[in-house]
């Protein structure tokens, strides 16, 4: 049974895939031999790596010299392992991957599918105490989390190194669900998610000093990194499912936004 496909680079037809079983392993490199993906680039090592395949995951050895291989995921939105020269053996655990590997200024690129990932839950019957406080207390039906969906969405769409929206981006992105977004209504929910998310103090607790600058760059990075915003969250984005009933059962209806406006005041649900 194979547990892992590698895709290699401009590879055109489902032909040219390579399939790994649980066990076996994938040599890659520049140098031509029987079973090995050969990747002819005079950037790349005669030896480069190797692919293992397991069960649940896959294993990467990084046999270069002197480079460093990044994998990513690319439903991520930014996030990766690095794996350094010589490393052997080092699990990845995205179900979809690609290898990048540095060559002479260019980047080449290995997509490999893993193994469907596995999930359970702990049974919780009979156990007595209070629930659990949620790890962030975010409402998907407030202002301040569309801001936060509009912030993340250039690299929920698939590019990991988007620069972030301007202000005035923003405000013209939210318009459509937002009709009087304005920059200082926009710029006071991203300084109240700041403190929401507790990556700054609040006024009544601040110290006196210089401002605190990368809120953005913060905050995109602690909701990509959390799952705060997903890409099917980006919803919250698109007037036509805000506003519209839904007519069958289960499917997925947001809710009309309110919350903190113009002034800077929220207001309750």
């Amino acid at each position: 049974m194979y547990s892992v496909i590698v895709v290699p680079p401009a590879c055109g037809t489902p032909d040219s895939q390579i399939r790994i079983a649980t066990g076996d392993r994938l040599c890659f490199g520049r140098a031509r031999a029987q079973d090995r993906l050969t990747l002819a680039h005079d950037g790349v090592p005669r030896v480069a790596g190797e692919i293992t395949a397991h069960r649940t995951y896959w294993l990467l050895s990084n046999l270069s010299e002197d480079r460093t291989y990044v994998v990513e995921n690319p439903e991520g939105a930014g996030e990766h392992v690095k794996v350094a020269p010589g490393r052997l053996e080092a699990p990845v655990p995205f179900e979809f991957a690609r290898i990048v590997l540095p060559a002479a200024g260019e980047l080449l690129a290995i997509d490999v599918w893993g193994p469907r990932h596995a999930f359970r839950s702990a049974p919780r019957a009979g156990l007595h105490g209070p629930p659990t406080a949620p790890a962030f207390a975010l409402d998907r039906t407030k202002r301040y989390y569309a801001v936060l969906a509009a912030l993340c969405e250039p690299r929920l769409r698939g590019a990991p190194y988007a620069p972030l929206p301007t202000v005035e981006q923003l405000v013209e992105r939210l318009r459509p669900v937002w009709p009087a977004a304005s920059r200082s209504a926009v710029y006071w929910n991203i300084d109240y998610l700041a403190v929401k998310l507790r990556l700054r103090p609040g006024p009544d607790s601040a110290a006196p000093g210089r401002r605190v600058h990368g809120k953005k760059e913060s905050l995109v990075s602690l909701a990509l990194r959390f799952d705060l915003v997903r890409e099917d969250d980006l919803a919250v984005l698109a007037p036509t499912a805000a506003q519209a009933p839904s007519r069958h059962p289960g499917t997925f209806q947001v809710p009309a936004l309110h919350g903190a406006g113009e002034s800077g005041r929220t207001t309750r649900s």
